[in-house]
């Protein structure tokens, strides 16, 4: 082996994955209890260490799934975390990653092995060592992005109404919408797909059923309208 890099110190890279979801309501964040020390016990994001035969996305792929079960689903990679007192126990590096999924559809592909639970945005506890860091930038991130792009469509079900996507987009950015102008500039991207079916659930009117029309999705998904304000990022 050749001994050219004896003399630096070993550093381990690790993977944390932050798993937003939608479940028609609310937009919430998976988190699970960590099982082993430091911090045993406590609610962390999803993570372990990337292998030495894989990538960080692979790692990331991995981790997800080994913790709750999740495969297929929308991953990016978000930033590295690098401070050197974010772990206590040996010099840790964590590439983040931020996954947008649709909770009524992989419910029942979550497993219970770890216990991972959903938790509302406004009553996420306290996270173990960066973790609460990682999660704001996460949002940040998830901001401009949307702002961007139509990724918050990664979050909604096959069939979706006008009121959850306004609702998603308003507790995204944490503000209330002028929701007549939003719906026309939404209308205005030619991405819904109006179906003849309702949501009575709320009220007898009820609200129509929207399909994504896939092939515009992804014909638009680099050039999309902006209609939400660009934030700071």
């Amino acid at each position: 082996m050749i001994k050219i890099y004896n003399k630096q110190t070993p550093v381990l890279l690790a993977v944390d994955c932050i798993v937003f979801g939608f479940d028609g309501q609310d937009l919430k964040l998976l988190l699970i209890k960590r099982g082993f020390e430091p911090e045993k016990g406590k609610w962390s994001l999803m993570g372990g260490f990337v292998g030495p035969k894989e990538t960080a996305d692979q790692a990331a792929s991995r981790i997800l799934y080994d913790l709750t079960g999740l495969k297929e689903v929308y991953l990016e990679p978000l930033t590295l975390f690098s401070d050197p007192t974010r772990e206590p126990t040996s010099r840790t590096v964590s590439m983040t990653y931020f996954a947008l999924i649709d909770i009524d559809q992989y419910q029942m592909q979550i497993t219970d092995k770890y216990h991972p639970v959903w938790f509302k945005l406004d009553r996420i506890p306290r996270l173990i060592f960066d973790h609460d860091h990682m999660v704001e930038e996460a949002i940040g991130r998830l901001r401009y992005k949307a702002s961007q792009h139509p990724i918050l469509f990664e979050l909604l079900p096959t069939n979706f109404t006008i009121p959850q996507i306004t609702s998603l987009y308003e507790q995204v950015y944490d503000v209330e919408l002028d929701k007549r102008n939003f719906v026309r500039k939404l209308r205005s991207t030619k991405l819904l797909v109006k179906q003849d079916e309702k949501d009575k659930s709320s009220s007898k009117k009820g609200a129509y059923y929207y399909q994504l029309d896939q092939e515009t999705y992804r014909a638009k998904f680099k050039k999309f309208i902006n209609f939400m304000p660009n934030p700071d990022y």
